[in-house]
């Protein structure tokens, strides 16, 4: 049986790439920021039944975890240095644990991000992950830097991570390589991490779709006291769901949520460098939307026209979700 111990040394430990003053193995990990650098931490925490499936596929799940994490620094234009993991296991499978860890390193290993610590006990399984960035002074996104007259622009597509949950709750159906398709983008998410680095200097606030885009665009409008029109058919529907009805695509693409797309705004007169930006990453960006005075999400049609839709984001304590 393999003790705590263990199964830290087995499974997450790892030569150190020097990123970290000291990693696994004391009371602290220590770093040493770069010079001239501010730190951007972010947390994440998925829950089985809540977060994702039980008996999920664990290397998908190591994926996930971190990714989710490595998506809050991208949404900030932070450059991922270092995490901790918390892990609780109802049990010390050594299968499980080989293919969760593979997953989880693969991701980390693309974006030269180092385990430094954390914590693993027996119990209900969760999986809880602290993220370490570096960013300029002055060049973080933050939610609170929305302009009016700002362009809002959505990166990749948006839809169909919803698309494969509504079909793994039986709400409709999918034949298997649209669902394959689909949930690709609910099982393992891409963080923009570099896009979010391009955007620096150029955009002015961003946020993570993680909840869907009507409630996270709604605290970027909150945070920096403004609001927005958006053309809901303007939005960058996934492939699997751009074959879907309108009212499907509209509520799917705009509330859906578990995209991991970047949402952020920028000037009018920054169009032509963040196309450029996006096509230097080989991420599709698109404009969807204008800040407005008026506080408030307003949706239109490709034509301009008001659309009546009562849109809102994922609420983790909502009694219907």
């Amino acid at each position: 049986m393999l003790s705590e111990f263990d199964l830290i040394k087995q499974y997450f430990v790892r030569p150190a790439t020097g990123k970290a003053t000291l990693g696994i193995g004391d009371d602290c990990a220590l770093l040493t920021p770069s010079p001239g650098m501010q730190t951007a931490i972010s947390s994440d925490m998925l829950v089985e039944g809540r977060h994702f499936f039980a008996g999920e596929d664990p290397r998908r799940l190591g994926h996930k975890s971190l990714a989710v994490n490595l998506s809050d620094l991208a949404a900030m234009g932070a450059r991922p240095v270092a995490f901790t993991l918390a892990l609780a296991l109802p049990a010390a499978d050594r299968e499980w644990l080989s293919s969760f860890s593979a997953g989880l390193f693969a991701l980390a290993d693309a974006h030269g991000c180092e385990l430094i610590g954390g914590d693993t006990t027996k119990g209900p399984l969760n999986v809880c992950i602290t993220v370490f960035g570096e960013v300029p002074p002055g060049r973080a996104l933050r939610r609170d830097a929305a302009q009016v007259g700002d362009d809002v622009w959505v990166s990749g597509t948006v839809g169909d991570a919803r698309l494969a949950l509504a079909c793994c709750l039986g709400q409709l159906s999918l034949s298997a390589d649209e669902l394959s398709a689909a949930a690709s983008r609910l099982h393992t998410p891409t963080p923009r991490v570099d896009l979010g680095l391009a955007l620096q200097g150029i955009a002015h606030a961003a946020i993570d779709i993680s909840d869907g885009l009507a409630g996270d665009l709604g605290h970027i409008l909150e945070r920096s006291r403004v609001g927005a029109t958006l053309n809901v058919d303007a939005l960058p529907a996934g492939p699997v769901l751009a074959t879907r009805d309108a009212a499907l695509r509209r509520a799917f693409s705009a509330a859906g949520g578990d995209d991991y797309e970047l949402c952020f705004t920028a000037p009018a007169s920054a169009r032509d460098a963040i196309l450029a930006a996006g096509a230097s990453v080989g991420v599709a960006v698109t404009r969807a939307g204008v800040i407005e005075a008026a506080p408030g999400l307003r949706f239109t049609d490709s034509g301009g026209a008001p659309l009546n839709l009562h849109l809102s984001g994922f609420d983790h304590f909502s009694a219907d979700q």
